[in-house]
């Protein structure tokens, strides 16, 4: 998913700063409807950075029904977790169906798909392996 949005680089937002912070917290219920109320994008999916972390992003990323984020992968182990309606993944010649309180984590590089099947909402977390990460002291 984090390769299927490169070269949108319009429509993407400023990140707030410092995302790498010793602590974040968010309301995700707000996060959504801030993305709600945002012109909707070509596509129907629009996304929202919440940590940025040298080996660690979430995002949180909201579909209307019947969009799709066609095949990609991601350089990094990926988690998907349904917060709102329901979703499929195609990976590795299955398809997950992942409704709300769904949790589905992919090996890195594992070339996926994304639909949406209502209007949903997901956290997409990434983490890469062997990234330097320096320690706050």
């Amino acid at each position: 998913m984090a390769n299927a949005r490169r070269g949108n680089s319009r429509r993407r937002r400023p990140h707030p700063q410092p995302m790498g912070t010793p602590f974040l917290e968010f309301d995700l219920a707000g996060e959504l409807e801030q993305l709600a109320r945002e012109p909707q994008p070509i596509g129907g999916q629009n996304a929202k950075t919440l940590v940025k972390y040298d080996d660690l992003r979430i995002v949180l990323i909201a579909l209307r029904a019947n969009a799709r984020i066609p095949g990609h992968q991601a350089e990094g182990r990926i988690s998907v977790h349904t917060i709102r309606g329901h979703i499929r993944i195609r990976a590795i010649q299955r398809t997950f169906d992942l409704p709300v309180g769904s949790l589905l984590a992919l090996d890195l590089g594992l070339p996926h798909d994304v639909e949406a099947l209502e209007d949903s909402a997901l956290l997409l977390t990434i983490a890469w392996p062997g990234r330097n990460v320096s320690k706050r002291g």
